[in-house]
Formats: structure tokens, sequence, C-alpha cells
């Protein structure tokens, strides 16, 4: 039996990236991450899975500004308007990440993951992630709770759950 969606959050990794790959095979898509505090976590948890070049081609982690501008396309000018962590910024980082390696679908996280670095405006455990394509974008804001590799975990796991919330809803 499928797990339904609400209950996402609580299998591992490897199950969601599993998941995932039979979505991307049910409906012809491959996928693209584009990465920052997560430092490649996604990727990692994607290529886990045997079969996974079937559908995951290229990610990237962009953990500089200057990563983000020149791999990605990201604007210097966006960067330092919004932040890195900032809805614009990672509706820009899955845009750039789709366009570049051709996936049709992406997704983008970039956040804070401590213990440093936080503001009032963006505290410790902020993380922006971002899914869609070159032509489109939804993006969300999450708090997360926890140490550095509590917030990067959890992450990871909804930049998954995200990714296959939106194939399951085409």
């Amino acid at each position: 039996m499928t797990p339904s969606t609400a209950s996402l959050a609580d299998l591992d990794l490897i199950t969601l990236a599993e998941r995932l790959g039979r979505l991307c095979r049910e409906h012809d898509v491959t996928i693209t991450c584009a990465e920052s505090c997560t430092g490649g976590g996604v990727a990692s948890a994607i290529t886990a899975v045997a079969g996974s070049s079937d559908w995951f081609e290229t990610g990237y982690v962009t953990y500089a500004n200057a990563a983000k501008n020149r791999l990605l396309g990201v604007p210097e000018a966006l960067l330092e308007r919004a932040g890195a962590v900032s809805r614009e910024v990672v509706e820009a980082m899955v845009a750039g990440a789709c366009r570049d390696s051709g996936a049709g679908l992406g997704v983008a996280v970039s956040g804070v993951a401590g213990p440093g670095g936080g503001s009032a405006e963006k505290p410790v455990g902020t993380v922006w992630l971002a899914w869609g394509d070159a032509d489109g974008q939804q993006a969300e804001r999450h708090r997360y709770s926890g140490d550095r590799l509590a917030v990067r975990d959890q992450a990871v796991r909804e930049a998954l759950v995200g990714l296959i919330r939106c194939l399951e809803a085409r």
C-alpha cells in the first residue's frame, strides 16, 4: 500500500527517494536540485537509490552567492537586495537549474543552518525551498529547530516531499 501524502514526513530519506523515482518514471520527467545550506544532501539522498540516473542527471551545490550567480544565473542585484535566504533567490535558483540541466522539475534550498549566521529577520533554522521548472516556481519558508545537522536533514526531507507532491499533483 502506498503511504498517503500526509504521512510522507514519517518516511526515511531512501524511501522518499525511491517513491520520487517511481513517480519520475511514471511521469517521464527528470529532476534537478540546486542546493545551498543542504550542501548536496538532496542529491545524495536521490543518488543513494539504484537506477536514479534514469531520472536524475544534474545537481548543483551553490553554497556561495558567486556560485548561485555563475552556475544558476541568479542576478547579483537580486542576491544583494533579497539575500540568499529568500523566496526570490530560491525561485531563481530552481529556474536556473532547470534551464541549465534541461530537467522538467527541480527543487532549490537556501537557508541558515547555524549555529551562527542568523539574524532577527532570518534566524537560525530559517530555510526557503522552491519547486518548479524554468517557467514557474512555488516557494515556501520553513523554520526548523535543532542543531545544524537537524536543520539540514529536515530541509532535505522537505525538498523530497515537495518534489513528490509536485509529481502527485500532475
